[in-house]
């Protein structure tokens, strides 16, 4: 008995086919996009110039800490997230110059006058075990805190809010209201 043979798949146009596929749907995919921090950072120094040492008054520093647990310590209490906004309101408007919260000095603003403008700083330390997004909700509600300031700083004195003003207004209220957040290195607090 003669045995047939089996006929074999013609597999010559597969490599084409699985070709084909692989460009329509790299083509009609969508990357999600992801969650960052916008920020501009400054600009280089001058060579030539001289850094000096800045010291700062400690009343002008709010220290915000995120341990490796993502607890939240401000200044020197323990808060929840959606307490820092506020707080940090507090403490850089400082409404009723209170002497635990920021000073205030005098600067003369271009195309505006002399305006009272605080001195604090934020400064933001976690742990190298903190969670991303613990990270980003303390970012996020920190430059709430300083867009809040600046909004009502525009609508007081230009009667719009700040993203509808013009570049020259705006950098105005940025000179009235600065975002003074500092970020130390991150820390490994468990290895202590």
């Amino acid at each position: 008995m003669a045995s047939k043979k089996t006929p074999e798949i013609n597999s010559s146009s597969t490599a084409d086919i699985a070709f084909l596929l692989l460009c329509y749907f790299l083509m009609t995919t969508t990357m999600g996009s992801q969650a960052g921090l916008q920020r501009r950072l400054p600009p280089m120094p001058d060579p030539n110039q001289k850094v000096e040492d800045q010291k700062v008054n400690r009343r002008n520093i709010f220290i915000v800490r995120i341990n490796s647990s993502d607890r939240l310590l401000a200044g020197s209490e323990a808060i929840d997230v959606s307490q820092l906004k506020e707080k940090t309101k507090e403490f850089l408007s400082n409404p009723n110059n209170d002497p635990n919260l920021p000073e205030k000095s005098e600067v003369d603003i271009e195309g505006f006058g002399k305006y009272m403008v605080s001195k604090g700083v934020i400064s933001l330390q976690n742990d190298r075990g903190t969670s991303y997004q613990a990270y980003i909700a303390v970012q996020n509600e920190l430059v709430k805190a300083v867009n809040e300031l600046r909004d009502e700083f525009a609508y007081n004195n230009y009667g719009k809010r700040y993203a509808s003003l013009s570049e020259e207004k705006q950098e105005i209220v940025r000179k009235a209201i600065p975002q003074n957040i500092s970020e130390a290195e991150p820390k490994d607090i468990t290895k202590k």
